[in-house]
C-alpha cells in the first residue's frame, strides 16, 4: 500500500506491482511486440518502410512494366513492334498518425521493484495493433480486383460465386471449406504466385464453421507455434495462412467481408517517429511517449479479393 495519499481521479501504481522507467528509446522494443501482435504485419509487405520519417511523407513504389509477346515470322521488322518503357510508378502516402502518452508518478516509482517496461510496451503495443489492424483490415478490401469478388468472380472463367455485401453467400461446416478453395481458385486465375505467401483473414464466427467441419482433420494444418497467440495464426486450407482476427467489421448487417489474397498485393509502411520519456512538470513523475505514423495501400489488386458471407 502506498503511504502518501493521492488527488482524487490520479491513480496509484503502486499496490499493482508496477515500477519505475528508465530514460531509455523505446521504439524498437514497442514496434518488435507491434507487429508481432498484428495481422497486418503478416498480410503485407514492408518494403518502403527504412524510407519514412514523418506524417506527410509520399513514399514513390516503382512499378514493372508488362512486355507483349507476340508471334515471330521470318524477315519481320522488329523496328516497327519494339516496346520502350517510360519509368513508371506509384504513391504511397503516410496519411495516418497515432500517439500515446503514459505518466506515473515518482513514489511509484520509488516504492516498486518490478520493471513496468516490458508489462507497459506490451500493453501499448498492443493497443497500437489493435487500432492499426482495424484501420487497415476495414478498408483493403474496397481495393481488390473486381474478377476477385462478386457472383461472377474469376478473370477466366467468371464461374465462382462469391458473394456480394447485398448478397452474400451463407457460410456452414459442411460447405466453408468448398469456398475457401473457390477463393484459391480466384487467385490462381489471376496467376498469383502460390509460394507460400497466401492469406485469409476470418472473423471468429467463421472459424468455429471450420474447426466444427468434418473434414478439419483433413485439410487443415493447425500451427503448432506459439505464432497464433500473437497474431491470430491458426493454420493452413487451400494453400492460405488462415488467420482469425476480432477487428474486421461487418460491412452491412450480419455480412462478414473476407479478405484473401497475396502479401505482395498490399505494402505497409510504419515508423514510430518520437519516442521519450520525459519528467512531468506540474508535479513529480515521468511520462513516456510516442507518436507513430504509417500508411498503406492496395498495390495489386489482382492479388486480393473478398468473399462476402453470412454464418450459418
Amino acid at each position: 500500500m502506498s503511504l502518501v495519499g493521492r488527488a482524487a481521479g490520479y491513480p496509484d501504481l503502486s499496490s499493482a506491482g508496477v515500477t519505475s522507467l528508465t530514460p531509455k528509446i523505446y521504439s524498437k522494443k514497442l514496434l518488435i511486440a507491434f507487429y508481432a501482435k498484428t495481422v497486418f504485419g503478416e498480410i503485407a509487405q514492408r518494403d518502403y518502410e527504412g524510407e519514412i520519417k514523418s506524417q506527410g511523407d509520399t513514399v514513390i513504389i516503382r512499378t514493372r512494366p508488362t512486355p507483349a509477346i507476340g508471334t515471330y515470322t521470318r524477315g519481320m521488322d522488329l523496328n516497327a513492334v519494339r516496346q520502350f518503357f517510360a519509368p513508371a510508378s506509384m504513391e504511397l502516402q503516410i496519411s495516418e498518425a497515432d500517439f500515446f502518452s503514459i505518466g506515473i508518478d515518482a513514489l511509484d516509482e520509488a516504492q516498486n521493484d518490478i520493471n513496468a517496461l516490458d508489462a507497459w510496451a506490451i500493453d501499448t503495443s498492443e493497443a497500437m495493433g489493435i487500432n492499426v489492424d482495424t484501420k487497415v483490415l476495414n478498408n483493403l478490401y474496397t481495393s481488390c480486383h473486381a474478377k476477385n469478388t462478386g457472383a461472377t468472380a474469376g478473370a477466366k472463367s467468371g464461374g465462382y460465386s462469391i458473394g456480394t455485401s447485398g448478397a452474400p453467400i451463407t457460410l456452414t461446416k459442411a460447405n466453408i471449406l468448398d469456398y475457401i478453395s473457390y477463393c484459391s481458385s480466384v487467385l490462381n486465375e489471376q496467376n498469383v504466385p502460390t509460394n507460400g505467401d497466401r492469406w485469409m483473414i476470418l472473423p471468429e464466427i467463421f472459424v468455429s464453421r471450420i474447426n466444427t467441419s468434418d473434414l478439419r482433420s483433413a485439410l487443415f494444418t493447425g500451427d503448432s507455434s506459439n505464432q497464433s497467440l500473437r497474431n491470430g495464426r491458426i493454420g493452413e486450407i487451400a494453400g492460405f495462412k488462415i488467420f482469425s482476427s476480432n477487428n474486421v467489421n461487418a460491412a452491412t448487417g450480419s455480412t462478414y467481408p473476407i479478405q484473401f489474397g497475396h502479401k505482395a498485393g498490399i505494402t505497409f509502411a510504419s515508423q514510430l517517429v518520437k519516442s521519450r520519456t520525459i519528467e512531468l512538470q506540474n508535479t513529480f513523475g515521468r511520462a513516456m511517449e510516442g507518436l507513430q505514423v504509417y500508411g498503406y495501400k492496395v498495390v495489386k489488386p489482382e492479388a486480393v479479393g473478398c468473399m462476402y458471407a453470412i454464418a450459418g
